[in-house]
Protein backbone atom coordinates (compact mmCIF):
# COMPACT_ATOMS: atom_id res chain seq x y z
CA UNK A 1 0.00 0.00 0.00
CA UNK A 2 1.09 3.53 -0.46
CA UNK A 3 1.22 6.13 1.82
CA UNK A 4 -1.19 9.02 1.07
CA UNK A 5 0.96 11.84 0.47
CA UNK A 6 0.29 15.83 0.23
CA UNK A 7 4.31 17.40 -0.29
CA UNK A 8 3.88 20.86 0.21
CA UNK A 9 7.20 22.86 -1.05
CA UNK A 10 5.80 26.49 -1.02
CA UNK A 11 2.87 28.09 -0.14
CA UNK A 12 2.74 27.23 3.81
CA UNK A 13 1.83 29.70 6.25
CA UNK A 14 4.54 31.38 8.48
CA UNK A 15 5.32 33.79 10.31
CA UNK A 16 8.39 35.66 11.87
CA UNK A 17 9.10 35.51 15.31
CA UNK A 18 12.02 38.55 16.71
CA UNK A 19 15.31 37.34 15.48
CA UNK A 20 14.30 33.70 14.57
CA UNK A 21 13.55 32.84 11.22
CA UNK A 22 10.06 32.03 10.16
CA UNK A 23 9.27 28.10 9.78
CA UNK A 24 7.12 26.75 6.43
CA UNK A 25 5.70 23.23 5.78
CA UNK A 26 6.85 21.19 3.62
CA UNK A 27 5.37 18.14 3.63
CA UNK A 28 1.95 16.64 5.06
CA UNK A 29 0.77 12.93 4.94
CA UNK A 30 -1.90 10.98 6.22
CA UNK A 31 0.53 7.87 7.54
CA UNK A 32 -2.09 5.06 7.07
CA UNK A 33 -3.25 3.90 3.66
CA UNK A 34 -6.43 2.23 4.10
CA UNK A 35 -6.56 2.03 7.75
CA UNK A 36 -7.35 -1.43 9.06
CA UNK A 37 -9.05 0.42 12.03
CA UNK A 38 -12.00 2.24 12.54
CA UNK A 39 -10.41 5.28 15.11
CA UNK A 40 -6.85 5.73 15.99
CA UNK A 41 -5.44 8.77 18.75
CA UNK A 42 -2.44 9.76 20.61
CA UNK A 43 0.27 9.10 18.20
CA UNK A 44 4.31 9.53 19.04
CA UNK A 45 7.25 9.77 16.94
CA UNK A 46 11.36 9.21 17.30
CA UNK A 47 13.95 8.88 15.13
CA UNK A 48 16.04 5.96 15.55
CA UNK A 49 18.73 7.08 12.91
CA UNK A 50 18.85 9.72 10.48
CA UNK A 51 16.34 9.43 7.90
CA UNK A 52 14.50 6.44 9.65
CA UNK A 53 10.90 7.74 11.70
CA UNK A 54 8.94 5.12 13.53
CA UNK A 55 5.45 6.50 14.69
CA UNK A 56 3.54 4.81 17.30
CA UNK A 57 -0.29 5.42 17.98
CA UNK A 58 -3.32 2.64 19.62
CA UNK A 59 -6.40 1.78 17.65
CA UNK A 60 -9.32 -0.14 17.23
CA UNK A 61 -13.17 0.30 17.39
CA UNK A 62 -12.67 3.19 19.94
CA UNK A 63 -11.06 4.82 22.71
CA UNK A 64 -11.70 2.52 25.82
CA UNK A 65 -12.73 -0.86 23.99
CA UNK A 66 -11.21 -4.25 24.69
CA UNK A 67 -9.83 -4.23 21.06
CA UNK A 68 -7.53 -1.25 21.05
CA UNK A 69 -3.71 -2.37 20.73
CA UNK A 70 -0.85 -0.36 20.11
CA UNK A 71 0.48 0.00 16.46
CA UNK A 72 3.53 1.14 15.03
CA UNK A 73 4.42 2.40 11.38
CA UNK A 74 7.89 3.11 10.02
CA UNK A 75 8.81 5.37 7.87
CA UNK A 76 12.36 5.67 5.44
CA UNK A 77 13.23 7.33 2.51
CA UNK A 78 10.29 9.62 3.19
CA UNK A 79 7.49 6.18 2.48
CA UNK A 80 5.55 5.03 5.22
CA UNK A 81 5.11 1.44 5.43
CA UNK A 82 2.28 -0.47 6.60
CA UNK A 83 1.43 -0.39 10.00
CA UNK A 84 1.40 -3.56 12.64
CA UNK A 85 0.56 -4.17 16.12
CA UNK A 86 3.11 -4.12 18.64
CA UNK A 87 1.69 -4.62 22.31
CA UNK A 88 -1.94 -5.46 23.31
CA UNK A 89 -3.88 -5.85 26.54
CA UNK A 90 -4.39 -9.38 26.63
CA UNK A 91 -4.55 -10.53 30.07
CA UNK A 92 -5.52 -14.26 29.46
CA UNK A 93 -8.14 -16.06 27.26
CA UNK A 94 -10.92 -14.75 29.07
CA UNK A 95 -9.34 -10.95 29.91
CA UNK A 96 -8.55 -8.24 27.61
CA UNK A 97 -8.06 -4.52 28.54
CA UNK A 98 -7.86 -1.33 26.11
CA UNK A 99 -4.13 -0.28 25.22
CA UNK A 100 -3.50 3.78 25.42
CA UNK A 101 -0.90 6.63 24.73
CA UNK A 102 1.88 4.82 23.48
CA UNK A 103 5.24 7.03 23.69
CA UNK A 104 8.65 6.04 22.01
CA UNK A 105 11.96 7.28 23.30
CA UNK A 106 15.82 6.55 22.28
CA UNK A 107 18.34 6.80 25.01
CA UNK A 108 21.81 8.26 24.03
CA UNK A 109 22.91 4.53 24.80
CA UNK A 110 20.88 3.34 21.50
CA UNK A 111 18.16 2.32 24.12
CA UNK A 112 14.92 1.84 22.27
CA UNK A 113 11.57 2.50 24.81
CA UNK A 114 8.21 2.10 23.99
CA UNK A 115 5.87 3.27 27.12
CA UNK A 116 2.22 2.23 27.28
CA UNK A 117 -0.44 1.84 29.67
CA UNK A 118 -3.16 -0.67 29.79
CA UNK A 119 -6.30 -0.66 31.87
CA UNK A 120 -10.18 0.01 31.69
CA UNK A 121 -10.29 3.54 32.64
CA UNK A 122 -7.24 6.25 32.27
CA UNK A 123 -8.07 6.19 36.15
CA UNK A 124 -7.39 2.33 36.54
CA UNK A 125 -5.03 1.98 34.33
CA UNK A 126 -1.17 0.79 34.81
CA UNK A 127 1.87 1.48 33.32
CA UNK A 128 3.94 -1.05 30.62
CA UNK A 129 7.08 -0.72 28.32
CA UNK A 130 9.08 -2.74 26.14
CA UNK A 131 12.54 -2.43 24.82
CA UNK A 132 13.80 -2.98 21.30
CA UNK A 133 17.87 -3.14 20.78
CA UNK A 134 17.71 -2.93 17.04
CA UNK A 135 15.54 0.56 16.44
CA UNK A 136 11.95 -0.79 16.54
CA UNK A 137 12.79 -4.06 14.25
CA UNK A 138 11.77 -6.04 17.02
CA UNK A 139 10.86 -5.81 20.94
CA UNK A 140 11.56 -7.55 24.11
CA UNK A 141 8.36 -8.72 26.40
CA UNK A 142 6.33 -6.49 27.83
CA UNK A 143 7.22 -5.55 31.62
CA UNK A 144 4.78 -3.58 33.80
CA UNK A 145 6.58 -0.43 35.68
CA UNK A 146 6.90 -0.72 38.92
CA UNK A 147 4.10 0.00 41.36
CA UNK A 148 3.62 3.92 41.92
CA UNK A 149 4.96 4.35 38.82
CA UNK A 150 2.89 5.05 35.26
CA UNK A 151 5.70 6.14 32.79
CA UNK A 152 5.44 8.89 30.54
CA UNK A 153 1.72 10.06 29.91
CA UNK A 154 1.54 11.49 26.77
CA UNK A 155 4.73 13.53 25.55
CA UNK A 156 8.65 12.06 25.39
CA UNK A 157 11.00 11.73 28.25
CA UNK A 158 13.64 14.31 27.58
CA UNK A 159 17.39 13.18 28.36
CA UNK A 160 19.22 16.30 30.51
CA UNK A 161 23.15 17.07 29.40
CA UNK A 162 24.07 15.07 32.77
CA UNK A 163 22.28 11.85 31.06
CA UNK A 164 19.40 11.65 33.62
CA UNK A 165 15.91 10.85 31.90
CA UNK A 166 13.15 13.35 33.00
CA UNK A 167 9.74 11.63 32.57
CA UNK A 168 6.65 13.63 32.42
CA UNK A 169 4.30 11.67 34.11
CA UNK A 170 0.56 12.48 35.65
CA UNK A 171 -2.21 10.42 37.04
CA UNK A 172 -6.21 10.75 36.20
CA UNK A 173 -8.34 10.30 39.39
CA UNK A 174 -12.36 10.99 39.06
CA UNK A 175 -12.05 13.82 41.15
CA UNK A 176 -8.41 15.12 41.06
CA UNK A 177 -5.52 15.33 38.18
CA UNK A 178 -2.12 15.58 39.27
CA UNK A 179 1.63 15.84 37.58
CA UNK A 180 4.69 14.17 38.40
CA UNK A 181 8.07 13.68 36.64
CA UNK A 182 9.65 10.24 36.92
CA UNK A 183 13.59 10.95 36.89
CA UNK A 184 16.04 8.00 35.90
CA UNK A 185 20.10 8.39 36.78
CA UNK A 186 20.43 4.82 35.34
CA UNK A 187 19.06 4.83 31.20
CA UNK A 188 15.73 4.04 32.49
CA UNK A 189 16.67 0.77 34.84
CA UNK A 190 15.09 2.51 37.59
CA UNK A 191 12.81 5.49 38.49
CA UNK A 192 12.45 8.31 41.19
CA UNK A 193 8.94 9.79 41.44
CA UNK A 194 8.88 13.49 42.16
CA UNK A 195 5.67 15.15 42.23
CA UNK A 196 4.99 18.49 41.00
CA UNK A 197 2.94 21.18 43.56
CA UNK A 198 0.25 18.07 43.70
CA UNK A 199 -1.75 20.53 46.73
CA UNK A 200 -2.88 22.61 43.78
CA UNK A 201 -6.80 21.97 43.30
CA UNK A 202 -6.60 22.69 39.68
CA UNK A 203 -6.76 19.81 37.13
CA UNK A 204 -3.20 19.44 35.25
CA UNK A 205 -2.11 15.97 33.23
CA UNK A 206 -0.04 15.30 30.07
CA UNK A 207 3.03 17.41 30.65
CA UNK A 208 5.68 18.14 28.38
CA UNK A 209 9.57 18.92 29.34
CA UNK A 210 11.73 21.98 27.49
CA UNK A 211 15.25 22.65 28.52
CA UNK A 212 16.81 25.59 29.36
CA UNK A 213 20.91 26.60 30.66
CA UNK A 214 21.76 25.71 33.74
CA UNK A 215 19.66 23.23 35.04
CA UNK A 216 16.24 25.45 34.36
CA UNK A 217 13.29 23.16 33.17
CA UNK A 218 9.84 24.24 32.35
CA UNK A 219 6.81 22.10 32.25
CA UNK A 220 3.89 23.13 30.12
CA UNK A 221 0.51 20.76 31.08
CA UNK A 222 -3.38 20.58 29.71
CA UNK A 223 -5.25 21.69 31.93
CA UNK A 224 -9.21 22.71 32.77
CA UNK A 225 -8.10 26.22 33.20
CA UNK A 226 -8.80 27.19 29.26
CA UNK A 227 -5.17 27.71 29.68
CA UNK A 228 -1.60 25.77 29.17
CA UNK A 229 -0.71 25.50 33.06
CA UNK A 230 3.52 25.89 33.10
CA UNK A 231 6.17 24.96 36.22
CA UNK A 232 9.52 25.31 36.56
CA UNK A 233 12.41 23.76 37.86
CA UNK A 234 16.16 25.14 38.57
CA UNK A 235 18.02 22.02 39.71
CA UNK A 236 16.81 19.70 36.52
CA UNK A 237 13.93 18.25 37.12
CA UNK A 238 15.37 17.76 41.28
CA UNK A 239 12.04 20.16 42.68
CA UNK A 240 9.43 22.79 41.06
CA UNK A 241 7.50 25.37 41.85
CA UNK A 242 3.88 26.16 41.87
CA UNK A 243 1.63 26.01 38.89
CA UNK A 244 0.96 29.33 37.15
CA UNK A 245 -1.03 30.05 33.52
CA UNK A 246 0.73 31.00 30.39
CA UNK A 247 -1.21 33.09 27.98
CA UNK A 248 -1.68 30.22 25.62
CA UNK A 249 -5.52 29.01 25.34
CA UNK A 250 -6.05 25.06 26.18
CA UNK A 251 -9.53 23.30 25.68
CA UNK A 252 -8.55 20.27 27.90
CA UNK A 253 -6.26 19.17 25.37
CA UNK A 254 -3.11 17.47 24.92
CA UNK A 255 -0.16 19.04 23.90
CA UNK A 256 3.63 18.60 23.08
CA UNK A 257 6.92 20.62 22.99
CA UNK A 258 10.67 20.29 21.90
CA UNK A 259 13.62 22.13 22.89
CA UNK A 260 15.37 22.90 19.08
CA UNK A 261 19.08 22.62 19.36
CA UNK A 262 19.44 26.36 18.66
CA UNK A 263 17.94 26.94 22.15
CA UNK A 264 14.52 28.00 20.70
CA UNK A 265 11.39 26.28 22.19
CA UNK A 266 8.72 24.94 19.81
CA UNK A 267 5.23 24.21 20.84
CA UNK A 268 2.33 22.07 19.23
CA UNK A 269 -1.10 23.16 21.05
CA UNK A 270 -5.17 23.95 20.09
CA UNK A 271 -5.40 27.66 20.08
CA UNK A 272 -8.82 27.67 21.40
CA UNK A 273 -10.92 27.06 24.61
CA UNK A 274 -13.28 24.35 25.84
CA UNK A 275 -16.55 24.20 24.10
CA UNK A 276 -19.81 22.07 25.35
CA UNK A 277 -18.55 18.94 23.75
CA UNK A 278 -15.66 16.72 25.04
CA UNK A 279 -13.84 17.36 21.75
CA UNK A 280 -14.83 20.51 20.67
CA UNK A 281 -11.46 23.13 20.43
CA UNK A 282 -9.77 20.46 19.14
CA UNK A 283 -10.94 21.67 15.23
CA UNK A 284 -7.66 23.96 15.00
CA UNK A 285 -3.97 23.23 15.28
CA UNK A 286 -1.34 25.38 15.74
CA UNK A 287 2.73 25.45 15.91
CA UNK A 288 4.38 28.65 18.23
CA UNK A 289 7.86 29.44 19.30
CA UNK A 290 9.44 30.87 22.25
CA UNK A 291 12.86 31.89 23.53
CA UNK A 292 11.70 31.98 26.90
CA UNK A 293 8.85 30.09 27.66
CA UNK A 294 7.47 33.11 28.62
CA UNK A 295 6.20 35.07 25.46
CA UNK A 296 4.88 32.79 22.62
CA UNK A 297 4.38 33.69 18.99
CA UNK A 298 3.06 31.15 16.71
CA UNK A 299 4.68 30.39 13.37
CA UNK A 300 2.39 27.86 11.49
CA UNK A 301 -1.47 26.93 11.55
CA UNK A 302 -1.65 23.16 11.20
CA UNK A 303 -5.13 22.80 10.65
CA UNK A 304 -7.65 25.41 10.89
CA UNK A 305 -11.37 23.16 10.86
CA UNK A 306 -14.69 23.88 11.65
CA UNK A 307 -16.18 20.36 13.27
CA UNK A 308 -13.37 18.48 12.94
CA UNK A 309 -10.74 16.87 15.95
CA UNK A 310 -7.20 17.47 15.08
CA UNK A 311 -5.67 16.68 18.76
CA UNK A 312 -2.63 15.36 20.60
CA UNK A 313 0.10 16.59 18.75
CA UNK A 314 3.94 15.10 19.02
CA UNK A 315 6.76 16.58 17.88
CA UNK A 316 10.87 16.07 17.73
CA UNK A 317 13.64 18.29 16.22
CA UNK A 318 15.05 15.26 13.60
CA UNK A 319 18.95 14.69 13.08
CA UNK A 320 18.85 17.03 9.83
CA UNK A 321 17.31 20.35 11.66
CA UNK A 322 13.65 19.48 10.14
CA UNK A 323 10.88 19.03 12.48
CA UNK A 324 8.63 16.54 12.56
CA UNK A 325 5.03 16.02 13.70
CA UNK A 326 1.95 14.18 14.38
CA UNK A 327 -1.36 14.38 15.04
CA UNK A 328 -4.79 12.44 15.74
CA UNK A 329 -6.48 13.12 12.09
CA UNK A 330 -9.80 13.11 13.04
CA UNK A 331 -10.15 10.57 14.93
CA UNK A 332 -9.82 8.27 11.36
CA UNK A 333 -5.72 8.44 10.45
CA UNK A 334 -2.06 9.62 12.03
CA UNK A 335 -1.04 12.77 10.15
CA UNK A 336 2.44 13.24 9.50
CA UNK A 337 3.80 16.99 9.02
CA UNK A 338 7.41 17.93 8.41
CA UNK A 339 8.63 21.98 8.84
CA UNK A 340 11.98 23.64 8.30
CA UNK A 341 13.23 26.87 9.00
CA UNK A 342 12.47 29.48 6.39
CA UNK A 343 16.63 30.36 6.29
CA UNK A 344 17.07 34.01 4.63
Amino acid sequence: MKNISITILAAAFFLTAGAQTSWKKIREELIVANPPFKECHASTIVEVAPGILITSFFAGTGEGEKDVTIWQATSENNQWGVPATVADGIQSDLVRFPCWNPVLFKTREGKLFLFYKVGPKPYSWWGMYKISSDDGKSWGVAEKLPEGLLGPIKNKPVQLSDSSILSPSSKEEKNAWKVFVEKSKDEGKTWQLIPVDTGNAIKVIQPTILQYPHGRVQMLCRSNQDKIMQAWSNNNGDSWGKFSATTLPNPNSGIDAVTLKSGWQMLVYNPTTKGKGWSDGRQKLNVAISKDGVRWKDVAVLENGTREEFSYPAIIEASDGKVHITYTWDRKNIKHVVLEENKK
